[in-house]
């Protein structure tokens, strides 16, 4: 949720954040409202129980005809005082609703507009020249390293087996983005996949993306579609110690995603599958610390793309393509060969104060007092990795050279038909 304070000290802020997604700025007017309302139904209740509570005190000294007044007046002010407290419960819906109906407010600078309004910050590494690139489904299943039609047998489609070769890529790649996380400080996390609703909503994903979500209906709990949930629902109504520096958690976890409209879309290989494990690095920090240890979490990103030798470039996400919860995105998307284009393969989001406010999530500040804490997630790896790996590392008689850095994990240097 954003910052009530924000919203009554700068509203045009919150209506231009709006109008840069491309959402409703006349939102920003109903959570306005919304808030008077609350205010304005909390002060009469507290009117009314001050009133009771005087002649309360009142009713012992009087007699007579003073008496039966007050008494006659106690008995209108209680009838009072439930309307009135039924009256701020309903202010309260009002205003969470109001206020869950508005995404966070972005970061200075990141661009306006929609899908196609990214800004390209920089391009990294050289390009293969590659002829005739064979596409990474083509180069795996000659490898035995991707198995898509027992995958569709077992599970239906966009599921698959990684075998062999694959197995250990993706397990190379994940224990090399391990210790990455680990050497900077990041706290190892096997996290359930499995949360209940309530974490569910507060990280943001039960909005306009809930279609995407799997639902155990029987048990009222969500499968993940990635460990930024259980990660941030770790700390989830606790008051966090000084915060002097960020806490930092890394989640390797299974995840899920129905992929609801995307029909006809990446249907070739697992650019875009059910069901797949993820590093997710995750960090809760000083919310004027946010901004660079979103760019930390950048750079973390780009250390581990070179390790493996993938070219790609960085994109900054326009306000219309964030998801809810995020202020500002950035992008990494490696160099595809059969496709002649740069596919993402990492994202990292700083979401403010936003979702630790749903969350109840604070830190105790100098002084004593709590404040909400920021959060901020970015991928780390995910078997996506295995496309640009494959398809930028092929030689022309169909094998693969494996990159310095995973070679230790997967066993050779080269993978052959």
């Amino acid at each position: 949720m954003i910052d009530l304070k924000l919203l009554r000290d700068n509203p045009d802020l919150v209506r231009a954040s709006q109008q840069a997604r491309g959402e409703s700025a006349a939102k920003v007017d109903t959570l306005l409202a919304a808030d008077v309302s609350r205010r304005e139904a909390v002060a009469r209740f507290e009117a009314l129980r001050a009133e009771q509570k005087q002649l309360g005190k009142q009713m012992p000294k009087a007699s007579g005809d003073e008496k039966a007044a007050l008494l006659a007046r106690t008995k209108t002010l209680s009838d009072d005082v439930k309307a009135a407290a039924a009256a701020v419960t309903a202010a309260e819906e009002a205003l969470k609703a109001a206020q869950l109906a508005i995404p966070n407010v972005i970061e200075e600078g990141a661009p306006a507009g929609g899908e196609d309004d990214y800004v390209v910050l920089r391009e990294v590494g050289t390009r293969p020249a590659l002829d005739a690139p064979r596409d990474h489904l083509e180069l795996g299943e000659a490898l035995r390293a991707i198995d898509m039609e027992r995958g569709a047998k077992v599970s239906g489609s966009r599921f698959y087996f990684l075998t062999g070769v694959g197995a250990l890529l993706q397990l190379g790649l994940f224990n090399l983005a391990m210790q990455q996380a680990v050497e900077y400080g990041f706290t190892p996390m096997i996290p359930p996949v499995l949360v209940k609703p309530e974490v569910m909503q507060g990280t943001g994903f039960l909005g306009e993306h809930a279609s995407e979500v799997y639902r155990l209906e029987a048990d009222d709990l969500y499968l993940v579609g990635t460990s930024e949930v259980p990660l941030a629902g770790y700390h989830s109504g606790e008051i966090l110690d000084e915060l002097a520096e960020p806490r930092r958690y890394a989640g390797w976890s299974s995840c899920f995603r129905r992929e609801a409209g995307s029909h006809g879309k990446d249907t070739r290989g697992i650019i875009r599958v059910h069901q797949f494990d993820k590093i997710e690095m995750f960090s809760y920090c000083r919310p004027e610390e946010a901004h660079d240890e979103h760019l930390r979490l950048l750079a973390w990103e780009e250390e581990l793309l070179a390790k493996v030798d993938i070219p790609y470039r960085v994109i900054d996400v326009a306000a219309g393509d964030l998801g809810s919860s995020a202020a500002r995105k950035y992008d990494c998307e490696a160099w595809v060969p059969s496709q002649n284009r740069y596919r993402e393969v990492t994202s990292t989001s700083n979401c403010t104060s936003y979702q630790a406010r749903r969350l109840n999530i604070r830190y105790r500040a100098e002084g004593g007092s709590s404040q909400p804490v920021a959060t901020l997630n970015g991928t780390l790896a995910t078997p996506r990795w295995i496309v640009p790996i494959l398809e930028n590392h092929q030689q022309p008689d169909g094998s693969v050279r494996v990159p310095k850095a995973l070679q230790a994990f997967v066993g050779t240097d080269v993978l052959r038909p």
